[in-house]
Parts: C-alpha cells; structure tokens; sequence
C-alpha cells in the first residue's frame, strides 16, 4: 500500500523567499517619498511593538503586529550573491601599510573586501545600497523614537539573532559602515558578543581592553578604550576581558553609567551593538532593555519559524523589533542593485 504524505506548509522563510518582491525597493525609490508617519504603515521595515509576555506555563502569544510579519514576507534582504569579494576593484592604496604618525586604527580594506563586506572608499556597490535602504528606516525610526519616548535609546541599536551563523557580525559591521557614511552622525561599534567576539577580528584591529573592563572596574573611563579608527566617523569598542559575571556586569547599575557616558561623549554618536544570539546566550535579552531598536537577522533557508518566534519573545523588553532577511536568493530575471551601478551580479 503507497501511504501518500501530507503537502508540507511552506515556512516562513520559504514563503519570504517565494513572496519577496526585490523590484519593490527599486519602483519605491522612483515614486514620492512617504511622510515618516506612513513609513510603518507601507510594511518596508516591519516593527514588533506589540508583543506581551507569555505567562508562566504557557506558549507564547503575539499580537497582530507579529503575526502580520509572517503573513506578507516584505522584509529588507540581504541576498546571498550581493557578498561576492570585490578586492579585485580595489585600488592599491587600500592594501598600505598604516601611517604610523597616526593615532588612529586602520581598519583591514582587504579584509573586508575578502569577507564581501562593504569597502569604505570603494565603487558603491548593491551591497552598500542594501544597507543604505536598511540604514534609512532604522534611522528614521530612530528619529520617531526620540520625539516620543526616549532621545538617549534612540541612539542605540541592538544586532542579534536568534542562532548562531546567521549573520548578524556581518550585518552590524556593515551597517556601522553604512552608518558612518552620513555626514552628520557617528557611529560607535561595540562587540557585546561577550562569549564569541569577532568584531575586532573582522576588522582587522587588535582587540584589548573593552566592554566588560569599563563594567567590572568603575575606575576605568569606558571612552578612553574607545578605538578611533581611519574610517571617517567610525569607532569600536571591543567585547574586553571575559568573565564567568558577563550577563550580570550587562545587567548592573554600572551598565547604565557606562553608555551613559559613551553617549555623552559625543552627542552625534549612534551605538550599534553586536550581541550573542538571542537563543544561545542570555546578554541579548539583558541588552534588548536598554535600546530603542532591535534588528533581527533572519537567515533565509536556516531560522525556522518557531526560533524566529521565541528569539523576539526573549527580546520584548525593546519595544521597536526590526527584521532583516539575510543570504536570501534573487528570482531569476529580477532586477538588482549591481546593475544600476555597473556591478552586475551573475546568476
């Protein structure tokens, strides 16, 4: 006898996959700018902000707002093919040893370029033009959160994720690049992914004393470990000396002080920090308190559903949960960034 299985429902991430329109971004960008009021409201980048917490002894439950996400698939992505290594268009200068009269960090070009991340000073490409799209939500929806909750949370932004290997590194150092690139903002990088820093590694900088130093020892000024370096508005503060009180120095009194302190160090300053995953280690949920955005990367083809789920369950105590869908592939035929600005991507 031939037992014929049930079709499977598709899930979410094949759904996202299948609905995604890439050709949205492209036609928004020709018609006229939406008042920022009509910016949630067009789904470009959705937000979670109504997501009660679970009683004890029972599945979590979400609201509307959640469940919208998982019925139209309009996340920002990040496909796979825009990551193709660009050294090759590099100029020579990006390879030159540092200036050592300089007292700034030079971040490794050719590091980035052999990752597929964004290159400061090299040919925009359709990965620097994936986040610029990125970047402009979260920042408009930063300026949102300024005049109605607070000035002080809007200017940080937590990357995490639900597992492990879905991206988020590769997103937070991207979008502090593409941060950076705005005239009248900078930008402050810190690896709070205390339990697997990388960071630091991924740029190519030497990683000392960072994070968990300034919150073990209140004698140490948490801005003086600051790392400026020779990319334009861009600085990093590495994950520092590991302790067996990480999650409780992150949820100490002294925490708040600390990035009281970077804020005030520059008014212009957004902080983007890099967590652990939001599953795999608690300093996520501990962090997700003291921000005003949250950007969750989703990795297409990997995160199932009911991780995505419980990842931005454990991330409530931040009431602006954004999602982007990283690695996902293009139709074939669709149009792309790369060919606007002579980078075809190939199939």
């Amino acid at each position: 006898m031939t037992v014929t299985k049930p079709d499977r429902e598709p899930s979410l991430l094949e759904r996202a996959a299948k609905v995604y329109d890439f050709n949205a971004h492209l036609r928004a960008r020709s018609a006229p700018a939406a008042p920022v009021e009509d910016i949630r409201s067009a789904g470009i980048l959705p937000t979670v902000d109504d997501v009660p917490t679970a009683a004890p002894g029972r599945a979590p439950t979400h609201g509307p707002a959640f469940d919208a996400m998982f019925e139209d698939a309009s996340f920002l992505a990040i496909p796979e093919e825009l990551r193709a290594p660009i050294g090759s268009e590099l100029s020579d200068e990006f390879y030159l040893p540092p200036d050592e009269s300089d007292d700034t960090a030079r971040i490794d070009r050719g590091m980035l370029a052999a990752n597929g991340m964004i290159v400061p000073g090299a040919p925009v490409g359709p990965l620097a033009e994936e986040f610029r799209l990125i970047k402009r939500q979260l920042l408009i929806a930063s300026a949102r959160i300024a005049e109605s909750d607070s000035p002080e949370k809007a200017r940080m932004i937590l990357v995490c994720s639900a597992r492990p290997e879905d991206g988020k590194t590769f997103c937070a150092i991207n979008l502090a690049l593409s941060i950076a690139a705005e005239r009248d903002t900078e930008v402050l990088l810190v690896d709070a992914d205390v339990a697997k820093p990388d960071v630091a590694n991924q740029l190519g900088l030497n990683a000392g004393a960072g994070l968990l130093d300034a919150l073990a020892d209140s004698a140490i000024d948490v801005e003086d470990l600051v790392i400026r370096t020779d990319v334009a508005h861009l600085s990093v503060l590495p994950a520092g000396t590991k302790t067996a009180m990480d999650t409780e120095l992150l949820a100490s009194a002294r925490t708040r002080t600390v990035i009281a302190r970077l804020l005030a160090a520059n008014p212009r300053r957004i902080i983007i920090f890099d967590s652990p995953p939001a599953l795999a280690a608690s300093p996520a949920s501990v962090l997700a308190m003291r921000v005003g955005q949250v950007m969750l990367v989703v990795r297409a083809d990997r995160t199932p559903e009911s991780e995505l789920r419980a990842a931005v369950n454990l991330l409530d105590g931040c009431e602006h949960i954004q999602l982007v869908l990283n690695a996902v592939s293009f139709v074939q035929g669709g149009a792309r960034f790369g060919s606007y600005y002579g980078h075809e991507v190939s199939q």
